[in-house]
């Protein structure tokens, strides 16, 4: 989709006439609430979506920012927010939910010999595709720690396995799965931190490292990340890490296409202000002021693909839940944050030294110090200890609208508190434009952006000097955009307590109340959130009388 085409289909559904009334009603027009609308839809209910965000997709979408060309003129360039690679992308869940929408999407694959490249002071390692060969790798790097490298690859490929299963044929699925789920007790990694689990695999903290090396795809240390999580996270990419053509906003674009074909609506800048309770039961939602109007409508059943914690304690509020909900969305944690540095760079990233891959740059073997270091950090810039850069221009080298010729993108990123106070906000300030004008919010985000290019400049010597464009956002921009807790786009944190059973499921506690998105039991990421919107259309559909959508 071009820029133009983008701001008028924006622009089209920025202004579109609210109906007073939907079979559906969806709040937040992410991945989850985008699959949940098109596969709804395409049942043939009414279906409305609304979002505060001027374009749909949630973290999955893209910006694009007029920069120089390297040329002596001047071009389009175009940054990922949060779709940098996705696994499994053959015949996994992804391309499955996206032929259940009637759409087939091309999806680029990434260095099947290291599609993650982990780099800590002398030790280089690239994580390849394939369980087996990722073994090998690390038998190769590590000789003396067969046994417990085998204990946790036997963890991985007992995941894997159970994975396939719940995803294969219906017939007999519940009772292979039970088998899997027993093999992983028997491995006591069920209710495991990843430290737990590899304190019966090694001691090495270089084998340590390399194992936890990934941990910034759900941003959270060993000592409190869930074993099964991290271990399911890692199978995905071992089927294949890839990254789709057309770049990391296509998906979005094309469900939301996909439901306006199938009749359904997606209303942007026009956010939901509550959702309408009339005795216990949900029976809509109130929009935000859009053009001075707010719209109210009425449907029977609302999914809120919207952050959790602010669904239940906000748009609901205490006074209609459950007391032990209220309870529970009040103890919740929420996954870690991000700073994210978007470069637009004169000439081909492989003339400095980068390939295909992502690179994990740390500073040390220790990820425990690394994610201490950031803990309670209110009164002055985060120090980054570790970093990850990322190019769509060589993960889709023929692909179009990522940056002018002769110029490529480049996204260097780091964990950081998400908390407004560490930039010098309040949470109000978070939610508004205002917080731009904060003197110590500028110093700190420049302070971080400064060290962002410098530990990239480190590796890659000659890039300072080919930057032609830049622009950095905080975990305050992400709450803006995307109303997040704490500025996360990891939803609830993956800790033990709040994976598998222990995280919410897809109905809400009111009746007509259903939940999709990054805080669900499909958990955070593009899989889990698109799972997500499956299941909770699945639930909707039953309700309704209609054949749960089948992909």
């Amino acid at each position: 989709m071009t820029n133009a085409l983008s701001k008028e289909t924006s622009r089209r559904r920025s202004r579109g006439q609210v109906a007073d009334s939907a079979d559906v009603a969806i709040v937040g027009a992410g991945l989850g609430g985008l699959v949940a609308a098109v596969l709804l839809a395409r049942a043939g209910l009414r279906v409305q979506v609304f979002d505060s965000h001027y374009v749909a997709g949630g973290c999955a979408t893209q910006f694009s920012r007029t920069g120089p060309d390297g040329q002596g003129g001047t071009g389009h360039y175009a940054f990922d927010v949060g779709l940098h690679y996705i696994g499994d992308c053959e015949e996994g869940m992804i391309p499955r939910i996206l032929r259940g929408a009637g759409i087939e999407q091309r999806f680029v694959p990434m260095d099947p010999e290291g599609y993650d490249t982990l780099l800590f002071p002398e030790l280089r390692f690239r994580i390849p595709v394939g369980i087996d060969r990722y073994r090998e790798r690390l038998l190769e790097a590590f000789p003396s720690e067969r046994r417990g490298i085998d204990r946790y690859v036997g963890l991985l490929k007992a995941v894997d396995r159970l994975g396939r299963l719940s995803e294969g044929p219906k017939v007999g699925r519940l009772t292979a799965s039970l088998t899997a789920l027993r093999s992983l007790t028997a491995l006591r990694a069920r209710d495991a931190t990843l430290s737990e689990f590899l304190d019966g695999c090694t001691r090495d903290p270089a084998l340590r490292a390399v194992i936890a090396g990934q941990s910034g795809d759900y941003g959270l240390p060993p000592s409190e990340v869930s074993a099964l999580l991290h271990a399911g996270l890692a199978v995905h990419y071992f089927r294949g890490a890839y990254y789709p053509e057309g770049g990391g906003q296509i998906l979005a674009d094309r469900l939301a296409d996909a439901l306006e074909a199938a009749g359904g609506q997606i209303h942007l800048r026009c956010g939901v202000e509550r959702i309408e309770v009339d005795s216990g039961r949900v029976v809509g939602l109130r929009t935000e002021a859009r053009r001075g109007e707010r719209h109210t409508v009425r449907a029977p059943a609302v999914i809120s693909n919207a952050d959790l914690r602010r669904t239940f304690l906000e748009l609901l509020g205490p006074a209609v839940l459950p007391r032990p909900a209220v309870d529970a969305a009040r103890r919740w944690l929420m996954g870690g944050a991000l700073f994210m540095t978007f470069l637009g760079v004169r000439g081909s990233l492989t003339e400095i030294g980068l390939s295909n891959t992502n690179y994990w740059h740390f500073d040390e073997l220790d990820s425990e110090r690394l994610y201490q270091r950031l803990r309670g950090v209110t009164d002055r810039a985060p120090s980054v200890g570790a970093a990850y850069y990322t190019s769509a221009s060589l993960k889709d080298p023929a692909g179009v609208g990522h940056a002018p010729p002769g110029t490529s993108t480049l996204e260097l990123m780091a964990l950081v508190p998400g908390e407004a106070a560490a930039w010098g906000l309040s949470e109000a300030d978070a939610l508004s434009w205002g917080y731009k004008r904060s003197e110590v919010y500028r110093e700190r985000k420049a302070a971080v952006e400064a060290q962002l290019i410098e530990r990239a400049e480190s590796l890659f010597p000659g890039l300072r000097h080919r930057i032609l464009f830049k622009e950095s956002a905080t975990p305050a921009t992400h709450t803006r955009f995307t109303r997040a807790s704490d500025g996360t786009g990891y939803g609830l944190a993956a800790t033990p307590q709040q994976f598998l059973q222990n995280r919410p499921g897809y109905r809400g506690p009111l009746g007509g109340l259903y939940l999709a998105g990054a805080s669900t039991r499909s958990g955070h990421g593009i899989v889990g959130a698109m799972m997500s919107g499956l299941q909770a259309a699945r639930r909707v559909a039953r309700d309704f009388g209609l054949a749960p959508p089948r992909v």
